[in-house]
């Protein structure tokens, strides 16, 4: 199982980015997925969760300006960031929750793709 994650760039602040995570491999199902992000010289946070039935939850610094969702049909999870400020800059990761097709659960990461804001 692999996660592919691809969508990040350069913004103003102000502006908008949409993140993919695409999982591909020997999967069943996947459960929770999530977004990650690590900035310089910090510990990685969470962004935000999504079950498998479509619950989300967020951190509260992207409450508002953040959604999260996914498509099940094509295993592929996104990430729709607005508003964004300079603090958002960060390598974003993706997360999930992989049933492969021998009925194991593992937890898988993408490799990050960078997100950078600019004032």
């Amino acid at each position: 199982v692999q996660l592919q994650a691809s969508g990040g760039g350069l913004v103003q602040a102000g502006g908008s980015l949409r993140l993919s995570c695409g999982a591909s491999g020997s999967i069943n199902s996947i459960r929770d997925m999530g977004w990650y992000r690590q900035a310089p010289g910090k510990q990685r946070e969470l962004v935000g969760t999504i079950t498998s039935s479509g619950n989300t939850n967020y951190a509260d610094s992207v409450k508002g300006r953040f959604t999260i969702s996914r498509d099940n049909a094509k295993n592929t999870m996104y990430l729709q960031m607005d508003s964004l400020k300079p603090e958002d800059t960060a390598v974003y990761y993706c997360n999930a929750a992989v049933i492969d097709r021998t009925w194991r659960i593992g937890d898988y990461w993408g490799q990050g793709t960078q997100v950078t804001v600019s004032s």
